[in-house]
């Protein structure tokens, strides 16, 4: 059980206040890549160089994610959390006001740090103050930033890169950071674990060198012109630390990233399952750009408005999770679904620029339509037999694999970009041609693909607890 220094929160609005800061940290993310040029021209320097401040913030994503469930625990969720979104919204304008790269670079860090503990202990709020009823529901309003962001990102940033300046992009956080600070006030409860652990430094060190080093391998393998390999083999060097961070936290009494919850098997399946997945779908995001400005010579803004159809599968598949869950449970949904997502990434790669308009976004609306209900049956699956005691260690475990699996899945793209550009002599890593793309789509969907098989291994009630296939039970 957990403590709380609150009375019970009004839960109907509290997913929508996580989800608000969400969508900040994640729109963030994605809409910065398309305005380094910009950024690096105001510098005065070339876009490579500013792609420090992108591996800043990620590598301080790294460090800070493992200690927010202890942090939390110790402090209070709602003192932490309201913590990150002032640290994260003072970082923004930080950012917005940077006149040279040292400034950008120290903003970015610093808001890592608040995106490190807003976005793990705002779902860890959310996970701990909802009923198990409720949580499919929940957990689907936390989940859609996260979903949308990597495609309404290029477009705004863009449009706002094209028509003001790149500093509006961490500027506008300011209201939306006001607003939520207001609603944490009045709805977010303080949450605390029942029993002060100590600080478990050495897992915090083994993490913190796990992710950095995947995350920092991932970056390297999506930058033109790096080696892959010296990205390969910092990536392999950061999953060596994995592999000695659990055997530690197997032995520590107190671990900092509790690994005894993987023996819950629908947490285990969305954390592990669930990776292979992610890596796959979220390798389109990247290939999905780049198809379009180099295979199809459009702009990127007119790339950007092609993505929007995955937006709108994203945001209009909302209205529906729930009630598909409840009709047909995970174990199903999650097998079929995953299949078309295979097969529409396969799709993406088929695409030439002869092709009608009408059939490029249909195939754009459906990868988001199932890469929209995938992650959001993952969210929610994760937590279906999670017991209140474990839900802070479930989230820091749950948020640590998906921000490493949404840096690999862009690794995984590029690195398949090239494999296939170096199968037909191109060397370089800056030529790519429409079969390159298409071999970079078909590797992410068999990826894809072959993760059907850890879904097949779910109990057929899996997800009963909050409401999976209940109405096809009662019928």
């Amino acid at each position: 059980m957990t403590r709380t220094s609150a009375r019970a929160p009004a839960v109907g609005w509290l997913p929508y206040v996580v989800a608000a800061t969400f969508f900040m940290e994640y729109l963030d993310t994605t809409v910065i890549a398309t305005a380094l040029p910009q950024m690096a021209h105001s510098f005065g320097i070339g876009p490579n160089s500013l792609s420090l401040g992108v591996t800043a913030y990620m590598l301080a994503l790294a460090i800070f994610i493992p200690a927010s469930g202890w942090v939390a625990d110790r402090c209070g969720s709602r003192t932490v959390f309201f913590g990150a979104v002032v640290t994260f919204t003072v970082a923004s304008v930080l950012c917005g006001l940077s006149q040279s790269v040292g400034e950008f670079v120290a903003a970015r860090v610093l808001q890592g740090m608040g995106g490190a503990m807003m976005v793990p202990v705002g779902r860890m709020i959310v996970v701990r103050s909802t009923e198990k009823s409720r949580l499919m529901q929940a957990i689907s309003t936390i989940t859609w930033p996260a979903i949308a962001a990597p495609v309404v990102g290029p477009p705004v940033g863009g449009f706002i890169t094209t028509y003001a300046s790149w500093r509006w992009i961490f500027l506008l956080n300011v209201p939306f950071g006001l607003a939520v600070l207001a609603a944490v006030v009045a709805l977010v409860p303080n949450l605390r674990g029942e029993k002060k652990r100590p600080l478990d430094l050495v897992g915090l060190a083994l993490s913190g060198a796990t992710l950095t080093a995947i995350l920092y391998g991932a970056e390297l393998a999506s930058q033109p012109g790096k080696d892959p390999w010296i990205a390969a083999a910092i990536v392999a060097a950061g999953l060596a630390f994995g592999v000695i961070a659990v055997a530690h936290a197997k032995r520590h009494p107190h671990p900092l990233i509790d690994v005894s919850t993987l023996r819950i098997p629908t947490f285990s399946v969305t954390v592990v399952t669930g990776s292979f997945t992610r890596i796959g779908i979220g390798a389109v995001p990247y290939l999905m750009p780049l198809l379009f400005q180099i295979g199809f010579g459009l702009s990127a803004f007119k790339s950007g408005l092609l993505l929007l159809a995955s937006a709108v599968g994203n945001l209009g598949m909302k209205a529906l999770t729930t009630r598909i869950l409840e009709h047909w449970g995970f174990r199903r949904v999650a097998i079929v679904d995953v299949a078309i997502a295979g097969f529409a990434t396969i799709a993406c790669g088929l695409l030439t620029p002869e092709i009608p308009l009408a059939v490029v976004l249909i195939v754009v609306f459906i990868y988001g339509v199932t890469r929209s209900m995938q992650f959001s049956t993952l969210a929610t699956l994760a937590y279906a037999d999670v017991a209140q005691p474990q839900m802070s260690a479930a989230s820091t475990l749950w948020s640590a694999a998906s921000q490493m699996t949404n840096g690999l899945g862009i690794a995984f793209g590029a690195v398949a970009l090239r494999a296939a550009a170096a199968c037909h002599g191109e060397t370089s890593g800056h030529a790519f041609t429409l079969d390159d793309f298409r071999l970079a789509f078909l590797a992410a969907g068999l990826l894809t693909l072959a993760s059907i098989w850890g879904y097949a291994q779910l109990a057929r009630d899996a997800g009963r607890n909050v409401g999976g296939g209940s109405r096809r039970q009662r019928a």
